[in-house]
């Protein structure tokens, strides 16, 4: 069984997608609201029974209902606004990650943990600190949303499908996301090569604001692609695909860091995070993925010390 922790937007539509893509035959949606979860567990079935999809989608107040889920998917917190940054977040959501990790280390101890909430590195530490498990089931979901951000960015350029390219975005899912082209493939060649020197300043642009685009022209944040994006998360860990992919992971020792969650290429499979990849960095590269990192730990101080023991 795959369990959602929010009945938003984000959390909806990963259930909507999961639920097409029938990545589980049960999917439970437990939110804090009344009725909420229900009637989205009920909308959700409705379209199923029209898709002829075999999948059992129930709504829940109850965090109860999540015994027995093989992954668990966070998806609550407090949204982004027009003109707010992930980092604003950070104090207000923690005490909100904070509470879910207790219900999920009480209901669904053996479980595989994916969050949401933003400022996602800063979360994902705030849960893997309550919950205790091992870092290879905590894991925090931006990687494949920003990586996927960018390729699509190129992708206008270039005039190739998004699925040529294998881009790679490391660091911080945020303001300080460090976006590589110079490392992104296409077949064996550097994504760089195929972008002038304003192609390429302009994609690098446009994947660390395409969050903020978003909010700002429709007045709410992305859902769209983090549902899409959690839905082949899920399916990677569920059907274990070993699928190379981006997501925030606890480093110890990897790229030379040690004890901070931050956005690299991971092989996902039954396990969780089966393996980080390393790769290859300059040392111009190294130097700004550290500045981002440091743009993490920075963010980490606007959390209660109590929430990160």
């Amino acid at each position: 069984m795959i369990s959602i922790i929010g009945a938003g937007r984000v959390g909806s539509s990963a259930a909507a997608m999961m639920m097409v893509y029938e990545v589980d035959k049960e999917i439970t949606i437990v939110d804090i609201v009344e009725g909420l979860p229900q009637g989205e567990a009920l909308d959700l079935s409705h379209a199923a029974a029209i898709l002829g999809k075999d999948v059992k989608i129930k709504g829940s107040n109850n965090y109860e209902d999540i015994k027995g889920s093989d992954i668990v998917v966070i998806t609550a917190g407090l949204p982004r606004k027009p003109g707010m940054t992930r980092e604003e977040l950070a104090a207000k959501n923690a005490e909100i990650v904070s509470g879910i990790a207790e219900n999920v280390k009480k209901y669904a101890p053996n479980s595989i943990v994916l969050i949401t909430t933003n400022p996602l590195d800063v979360m994902v530490a705030v849960l893997y600190n309550k919950l205790k498990f091992p870092r290879n089931r905590v894991i925090g979901f931006s990687g494949v949303l920003d990586s996927r951000r960018m390729a699509f960015y190129a992708s206008q350029y270039i005039g190739i499908s998004t699925s040529a390219i294998t881009p790679l975005v490391l660091g911080q899912h945020g303001e300080n996301m460090y976006p590589v082209p110079e490392l992104s493939m296409v077949y064996g060649k550097s994504l760089k090569s195929f972008l002038t020197e304003e192609q390429y300043s302009k994609v690098v642009k446009d994947t660390i604001e395409a969050g903020a685009v978003i909010t700002n022209l429709r007045k709410f944040s992305s859902n769209w692609g983090p549902g899409a994006g959690l839905t082949l998360m899920v399916e990677a860990i569920k059907k274990d695909r070993k699928t190379a992919m981006e997501a925030s992971v606890l480093l110890d020792g990897e790229y030379g860091i040690k004890g901070t969650f931050a956005e690299v290429p991971v092989i996902l499979g039954k396990n969780g995070v089966e393996k980080i990849i390393e790769v290859d960095l300059t040392e111009e590269q190294k130097e700004k993925f550290k500045k981002s990192i440091e743009a993490i730990k920075n963010n980490l101080k606007q959390v209660p010390e109590s929430y990160l023991k």
